[in-house]
C-alpha cells in the first residue's frame, strides 16, 4: 500500500453519490478545498461517530474554505440510507472497485480479530484547489477526526 503524501498531485475522479449522481473531485475543488475521508463501511459504530463529529463542525470547515467528502466501498443505495439516517448534509461516494482508494493508497491489508484481509484504511486527505494534497490524516480517533483537522486548519 503506497498511500499518497502532502505535496503530490491527487488523482481526479469519478464516483457516484449517495444520490447516484455522478461527482468528480475537480467539481468540488472548483470552489473550495476538499477534505476526502475513506472510511471503511457505512452505518457502523465507528464510521458514523466519525461522520457525525465532521457534520457537526461542517459549518466550522466551511468557515476554512473546506468542503467535505466521504468515500466507501459501499453502494449509492446505502449511503442515502446512512446519509438520510444520520442526517448527513454532505457528499458520500461509493468507491464499490475500490479503484480511488487505491490511487489514493488507502486500499489494503487489514488485520481484525485475528483475521486477515483487503479493506479500506481510515485515512483522509486535505486537497488544496489546485488538487495538491495538503496534509495527509492517519492519527486520530473516529469520535475526535473532526477536531484534529480543524486543529490543523487552525494553525495553518
Amino acid at each position: 500500500m503506497q498511500t499518497l503524501t502532502a505535496g503530490q498531485q491527487a488523482p481526479d475522479f469519478t464516483l457516484p453519490d449517495q444520490h447516484n449522481q455522478p461527482v468528480s473531485l475537480s467539481s468540488l475543488l472548483k470552489d473550495n478545498r476538499v477534505l476526502v475521508y475513506f472510511y471503511p463501511k457505512a452505518m457502523t459504530p465507528g464510521c458514523t461517530v466519525q461522520a457525525c463529529g465532521l457534520r457537526d463542525s461542517q459549518q466550522q470547515l466551511a468557515e476554512h474554505g473546506v468542503k467535505i467528502v466521504g468515500i466507501s466501498t459501499d453502494a449509492p443505495v446505502r449511503l442515502a440510507k446512512f446519509a438520510e439516517r444520520d442526517q448527513l448534509s454532505f457528499t458520500l461516494l461509493g468507491d464499490e472497485d475500490h479503484q480511488v482508494a487505491s490511487q489514493f493508497g488507502v486500499w489494503g491489508t487489514k488485520k481484525f480479530m485475528g483475521k486477515v484481509y483487503d479493506g479500506l484504511h481510515r485515512l483522509s486527505f486535505l486537497i488544496n484547489q489546485d488538487g495538491t494534497i495538503a496534509h495527509v490524516f492517519d492519527k486520530f480517533k473516529t469520535k475526535d477526526h473532526h477536531e484534529v483537522v480543524l486543529n490543523y486548519l487552525q494553525s495553518h
